[in-house]
């Protein structure tokens, strides 16, 4: 199939469904994520439609970088990275240690993992996540303390603001792993000017920071940045990560971490 056939099919996908995955459309057409996120781009710059984290929408649909989904909505983006991205990053968790586990999907992930490793145990963990914090308390047997900073509560399900940051304040952990809603030469940024403090004392509470983030998630900008890619320590990413994205974060951060659905990571 051509390319303009390709896209051609693209197009009409997205106005009849308002939304395609970058997976789907690899599978549909039996060409490479980058073939599919390629022809994505160019359709976008023809305002055909809207490139969005793992995929595209309708171009009528709102993209404002103020825009923040819901917890439930962004756990099918990307799900097979961001198991991959979990499974590599538990890798970096020790027994006996304090370490943050901030708001978001991948970094629930990892809880549940964390949650059903009794080997890690004893531990704390820290979180301004819901999410995390339900499953971690529903692990079993003894040696996992959580503490839950408190807040108000994001349509990710964060709990943010004054609360959260006047609690993390008190706090020093060992290693942090935090979640971002997007990631470029910029830094880190979200949609959420609350969440964007409170992520910034997540950071500030940490010996380490350890960013979790698939592919996906580079190029993506938020209204508000939490700090520049040099607060970075650890990246765990996964290995469709684009090279110019590969060539840009090198420069700054201190380790990345690529991660294979299958499991494995180098």
């Amino acid at each position: 199939m051509l390319a303009g056939q390709r896209q051609d099919q693209i197009v009409a996908m997205v106005r009849a469904r308002g939304a395609v995955r970058v997976a789907d459309l690899v599978e549909r057409f039996g060409v490479s994520d980058m073939t599919v996120r390629r022809d994505i781009g160019e359709l976008a710059q023809a305002g055909l439609l809207r490139r969005v984290h793992g995929g595209a929408v309708n171009p009528t649909e709102s993209g404002r970088a103020s825009d923040e989904p819901g917890f439930e909505a962004k756990r099918s983006w990307a799900a097979s990275e961001k198991r991959a991205i979990a499974r590599a990053a538990l890798a970096l968790v020790e027994p006996h240690a304090a370490i943050a586990l901030s708001a978001g999907t991948t970094t629930h992930l990892l809880a549940a993992l964390i949650a059903e490793t009794v080997t890690l145990r004893p531990l704390t963990v820290v979180t301004n996540s819901l999410p995390v914090a339900e499953t971690l308390h529903r692990a079993p047997g003894a040696g996992l303390d959580v503490v839950l900073t408190g807040g108000t509560r994001t349509p990710s399900d964060a709990l943010v603001g004054p609360l959260a940051v006047a609690a993390l304040g008190s706090l020093r952990v060992d290693r942090l792993f935090l979640g971002v809603h997007g990631l470029d030469a910029w830094g880190l940024t979200t949609p959420n000017l609350l969440e964007s403090e409170t992520d910034r004392a997540l950071i500030a509470s940490a010996a380490e920071a350890v960013v979790l983030a698939d592919h996906g998630k580079w190029g993506v900008v938020g209204l508000s940045r939490i700090a520049p890619l040099e607060a970075i320590d650890v990246l765990v990413t996964d290995d469709a990560l684009p090279d110019d994205a590969r060539g840009v974060l090198r420069g700054d951060v201190g380790r990345i971490i690529l991660a294979h659905p299958e499991g494995a990571a180098s």
